[in-house]
This record gives structure tokens, C-alpha cells and sequence, in this order.
């Protein structure tokens, strides 16, 4: 699997365990607001933060989305 690939397995895990939910949540949220393209876009700056950060951007992105 591609390092984007991999990150992308590890932001989906650190965004359920933190938000509690399971892996259809985040499959139907993530698809949704199409947060694995944003994900997929970003991972080099992304790559390089921590979990807490990259959770907080996840949210960010996602409520921005849900405004328009």
C-alpha cells in the first residue's frame, strides 16, 4: 500500500477511536463530505502533525463543508 494509503487507514482510526464511533460512521461521514479526497490532498503537510491536530483539522473541514 502507498504512504497516503496507510495515513489515510491511520486518520480514519484516530478519528473513530476519538470520536467514538465505528468504521461505517466514519466511512459514510468521511464519504459525505468528502474528507479522503481532502485527506488525500493534503498528506504531506498533514503527515507531519500530531493526532490531536489532525483530528481538529478533520472537524474544521467537516463543519466548513456542512456550511455550504
Amino acid at each position: 500500500m502507498s504512504r497516503q494509503g496507510d495515513f489515510m487507514i491511520y486518520c480514519t482510526e484516530q478519528y473513530k477511536s476519538a470520536k467514538k464511533l465505528n468504521g461505517k460512521q466514519v466511512a459514510e461521514l468521511f464519504s459525505r463530505y468528502e474528507v479522503w479526497e481532502y485527506i488525500y490532498s493534503c498528506f504531506e503537510a498533514l503527515h507531519t502533525t500530531g493526532v490531536n491536530y489532525i483530528i481538529e483539522d478533520i472537524d474544521l473541514y467537516i463543519e466548513t463543508r456542512q456550511a455550504s
